[in-house]
């Protein structure tokens, strides 16, 4: 049973009274320039920011609290409170749930990860172990989440450890894994490249599907991005911020033995254990690659017909990127599974259970705080403030850095997606109010908020890996500021500003 650390408690404890206590000190005092509708929104806001960020009651919890409460209050009525619970981003995801949890369910997942491993240029290699396995958490995390990765990655990871450890017992060399450096190396390369791997698409990981919510939706003048133009700046940032990790750990958390006896055989026994490919993993990859097909067909019509054509009108009515995710989804409850059963590749069953409905939940409560921000001019109201701290002509470098920082810095001492709806309506006002694109700070926030490496509480493949007992938090803590500093000044900023401006044409 796992207990919460003493850290933990207070937090707690200090947010359950500091929330209320700032929101009715806020509702209370006289604020000039700010309507009577804003005014009570920003002490509704507070009482959310705060118990979001010190989790009293599950974030969950927190984001229907802040909705309901703005109908008790009459600050919004109950269609504009709650109308983002159906926001089509919201199905975008459910769709991009299911199709994860039939790669779970019927190990196609294992088979990619094994695979990875089980290649040739692998070997028994401790470096090239130490990569494969980084690249194994990357790429499936771009279409699972971070959390499913990492808890499917880490027993892979601890059995090749295991095989270390009796390889060198067998030659008379005895070695504790907790004091290890590569078993240190090994775990945090699990925990980082999950994260990593979740900025390569918009379903990889919540604050991106976020960020495209909440432009959609406060910004609608903007231009929309496609499934495709993420995929061009999140695979370069993807890598970019891979190779980072990749040489700080292997620099800090070099192997002290060239070969690893036994590796090729775990692995061996792992990939043959998973048997042939059955007609439920088959099913599942047919519905995985007609869901890509359908995400990344506009990219292609709109190169051959035009953007402005009938033809892209007519699968842009007919297919945007939420009803790709559930065709795609949809088809694992048709497609064969075990014939013999009578089953199809994924049941209602496991399929409920694989919808993260909190995460859905923290999603739709983010969006309906965001909408009510803007509507009652609470956004306007603070981005105007930002505008004045900043000067009328702030350099945007300056204006993304400062919003990226914001975000990194939040996200290492709460949930990324939490941070993510906190800050994603300031920017976008505050851009808005500059007349700047709120693409390139949107984008910043998205990808920022997934280098939180420094704590074991900044994402859940972090507590993960931490919970082994091979990585010290001394050693997360400092690896996870290089890694954290180096990505944000060299990929985060420059991608940004240099590829998503041109990819967008802002």
């Amino acid at each position: 049973m796992k207990t919460e650390s003493g850290f933990e408690k207070l937090r707690k404890r200090i947010g359950m009274v500091m929330g209320p206590l700032c929101a009715l000190l806020i509702w209370m005092m006289p604020i000039e320039g700010i309507s009577e509708s804003a005014h009570h929104m920003l002490a509704i806001m507070s009482l959310v920011a705060i118990w979001w960020i010190t989790e009293p009651v599950p974030i969950p919890v927190t984001s229907l609290l802040g909705p309901t409460l703005c109908v008790v209050l009459d600050i919004a009525p109950m269609k504009d409170a709650f109308g983002n619970f159906a926001n089509p981003m919201i199905f975008l995801f459910m769709g991009g749930f299911l199709l994860a949890k039939g790669m779970m369910v019927n190990g196609l997942d294992k088979r990619m990860a094994y695979g990875i491993m089980s290649m040739k240029w692998v070997g028994d290699s401790p470096r090239k172990i130490f990569l494969a396995i980084g690249l194994a958490c990357m790429l499936c995390s771009g279409w699972i989440s971070n959390t499913a990765t990492a808890a499917m990655m880490f027993p892979i990871a601890l059995g090749l450890l295991e095989a270390i450890r009796e390889m060198m017992a067998a030659n008379g060399k005895t070695i504790d894994l907790a004091n290890y450096k590569y078993a240190t190396g090994l775990m945090l390369m699990t925990a980082y490249a999950c994260s990593i791997g979740g900025v390569m698409t918009p379903i990889g990981t919540p604050p991106n599907i976020i960020m495209i919510g909440f432009l959609d939706q406060l910004a609608p003048q903007a231009p929309s991005i496609s499934f495709f133009q993420w995929m061009i700046w999140g695979i370069v940032a993807m890598v970019l911020y891979f190779l980072i990790a990749y040489v700080v750990l292997w620099r800090m958390f070099p192997a002290d033995v060239k070969h690893i006896e036994g590796a090729r055989e775990f692995i061996r026994e792992n990939v043959n254990s998973l048997g042939k490919w059955t007609t439920a993993q088959k099913s599942t990859i047919i519905a995985f690659t007609v869901a890509v097909v359908l995400w990344v067909a506009p990219s292609v019509l709109s190169i051959v017909y035009g953007a402005k054509s009938d033809v892209m009108t007519f699968y842009d009515n007919h297919f945007p990127e939420s009803i790709a995710a559930m065709v795609g989804g949809l088809l694992l409850f048709f497609l064969p599974g075990d014939r013999k059963k009578g089953e199809t590749a994924l049941s209602w069953k496991d399929g409920v259970e694989g919808i993260e409905w909190g995460t859905l939940l923290l999603f739709g409560g983010g969006l309906a705080m965001g909408a009510m921000m803007y509507t009652t001019g609470l956004s306007a109201w603070i981005g105007n403030g930002i505008k004045e701290v900043l000067g009328d002509d702030p350099s945007e470098w300056a204006f993304v850095g400062v919003f990226c920082v914001t975000t990194l810095i939040m996200s290492e001492l709460t949930s990324h997606t939490a941070s993510t709806n906190l800050i994603a309506p300031i920017a976008i006002g505050a851009a808005l109010s500059l007349d700047m694109s709120p693409i390139p700070v949107a984008i910043g926030i998205a990808l920022s908020s997934s280098l939180g490496f420094m704590m074991p509480v900044s994402t859940p493949p972090n507590a993960i890996v931490y919970a082994s007992g091979y990585v010290p938090i001394t050693k997360m803590i400092k690896t996870g500021f290089i890694i954290d500093l180096i990505g944000i000044t060299v990929v985060t900023i420059p991608v940004v500003m240099l590829l998503v401006k041109w990819v967008m044409g802002v």
